[in-house]
């Protein structure tokens, strides 16, 4: 259908070489889009931006640093000269250095203060410098889609159960920085929304639930059992919500959360 087709639109994905942020990119371009694969490995970004049917690149993209966005938009400005559609998805989940300390580390009464200023620096900040910079051009040219990726940690606390084995054993608990920046980016997708209205430019975010990536065994298990629909994500599974928010198709809609997690969050 013709409201779904996002020809002659330049698409940036930011961490664009993740599990999730590869099937943004290729859903966007099978829609038509020009994409730009944005992420920290310029040569690796380059190469999958190869694989995408559509004319598209791949740019190095350090989303902490103000000048690497403006690197970022300069260059897209220079091929495509317009920005239609910015997916905000880069983002980290914490990862510790020594596996056995990893139960004590990610406690709250332990957790560290660095891990919770780099989950910040990227998982908001980074959101925040991508929009403005980017987002602005879209102001200017008075149109333009930017999706936020958030998480249902962002709506619901994390279920710490989720990590235990079946021994009683918990080697990780979810760290409390991952939940507190995803929230706060659906925060700031209705302030940005609100604003940019005016110009044209629709912001709305995408919430996905967990996404299955060879987890323990356990984990998928007590996920599953959790969700109505039995069953992780595929990372697959989001590509219809994503190219519905991109485009035309959600014309009148911004401010809002668009959640796709198997019912995680209905009950």
């Amino acid at each position: 259908m013709k409201i779904f087709s996002l020809e002659n639109k330049t698409a940036v994905v930011t961490g664009a070489l993740g599990l999730i942020g590869k099937e943004h990119c290729r859903a966007l371009s099978e829609a038509g889009a020009n994409v730009v694969a944005a992420d920290l490995d310029e040569q690796k970004c380059i190469e999958f931006a190869r694989t995408l049917p559509t004319e598209s690149i791949g740019l190095p993209l350090d989303v902490t640093d103000p000048e690497s966005v403006k690197s970022l938009r300069d260059n897209i400005l220079e091929k495509f000269k317009h920005i239609d559609i910015l997916v905000n998805n880069a983002a980290i989940n914490d990862m510790f250095e020594d596996p056995k300390a990893a139960s004590e580390q990610s406690k709250f009464e332990n957790y560290p203060l660095e891990l919770w200023q780099k989950s910040v620096d990227v998982n908001l900040t980074g959101v925040f410098l991508s929009s403005q910079i980017l987002g602005s051009v879209m102001a200017a040219q008075k149109s333009g889609s930017i999706i936020n990726i958030a998480s249902t940690y962002g709506i619901t606390a994390p279920d710490q159960s989720l990590y235990k084995k079946s021994d009683g054993s918990q080697s990780f608990h979810k760290p409390p920085a991952y939940s507190a920046t995803k929230g706060a980016v659906i925060m700031f997708t209705k302030y940005l929304a609100a604003y940019w209205g005016k110009d044209g430019v629709r912001v709305n975010t995408l919430t996905p639930g967990g996404v299955f990536n060879n987890q323990d065994e356990f984990f998928v298990e007590n996920y599953s059992a959790k969700t109505p629909l039995g069953r992780m994500a595929n990372p697959t599974d989001y590509r219809g919500a994503l190219i519905f928010l991109a485009g035309d198709a959600s014309a009148y809609m911004t401010g809002a959360n668009l959640i796709v997690d198997g019912g995680w969050t209905c009950w």
